[in-house]
């Protein structure tokens, strides 16, 4: 796998855990009244930091964002744990990475493309 194509690979995979993150965080702030519901989150980070510490070629196809239910945070008494406040954060947080991977994938095309148009 060459550099370009590698980096490509990184940020394309980190747009798609955005991505889903994103849905989880929506799930989540619909779900803030429903009795019994457990907030959901992704885990992504922690399973490509993971790989890249591996020895060997990184396949990026191995690391798909997974949901997963943190349960770390404390229940309310209908047995809800999503707070607000705390997702509206996460929301913030999550738009600002979504935009970096795409204003960096961005970028890369624009050198792409500039190194393609030198004659």
């Amino acid at each position: 796998m060459s550099k370009t194509s590698s980096i490509l690979d990184f940020l394309e995979a980190g747009i798609r855990a955005e991505s889903l993150r994103q849905k989880a965080i929506a799930n989540n702030i619909a779900n803030l009244e429903t009795p019994g519901y457990r907030r959901i989150d992704v885990k992504f980070e922690e399973l490509l930091a993971k790989l890249l510490d591996s020895s060997g070629a990184v396949e990026l196809s191995e690391v798909e964002p997974q949901i997963h239910q943190p349960k770390q945070t404390p229940v309310k008494s209908n047995g809800n744990d999503v707070n607000l406040e705390s997702e509206v954060g996460e929301m913030v947080k999550n738009t600002l990475r979504y935009k970096a991977y795409i204003r960096l994938l961005n970028k890369k095309y624009n050198q792409i493309e500039l190194a393609m148009s030198i004659k």
